[in-house]
Formats: structure tokens, sequence, C-alpha cells
């Protein structure tokens, strides 16, 4: 699971002409250090969403790659 949603959020990134990432850590922030803006966190809900059938965002606000795991 873990390398999918690394697989997900590398394309996210690559869409958005944003630098991929070459590992994945649970502490990360989506935003501070994956850059990513509302666009992207939009984009990587849905594609999450398709992928396991779960809004990572239903709950509130997730911040960190570990969050989202945790909701998947």
């Amino acid at each position: 699971m873990e390398a999918r949603v690394f697989e997900i959020i590398n394309t996210v990134l690559s869409n958005r002409s944003k630098p991929k990432i070459s590992s994945l850590k649970s502490e990360m922030d989506l935003r501070n250090d994956l850059g990513m803006d509302s666009l992207d966190l939009a984009e990587l809900t849905v594609r999450i969403e398709a992928e396991y059938d779960v809004d990572i965002f239903e709950d509130g606000i997730v911040r960190t790659v570990g969050e989202v795991l945790k909701k998947i």
C-alpha cells in the first residue's frame, strides 16, 4: 500500500510540474515537505479515493503522509 501511495504522490507532483520525491516517510508534511498546494491535494484526494474508495479528507484536514496511510 505504501508503495502505491508513493506512486500516486509522484504522479500528482509530476502532473503539476513539481519535482518527484525519491522516498516516502510517514512524517512528511504534504504542504511543507512535498510542496503540495490545494490543487495538488484535490488531485491526491481523487486518486486515493479512486484507488482505495476512501475520502482522506472526510473527517477533516490531513497534513502528513502518515495520516493519509492511516485513513487508507
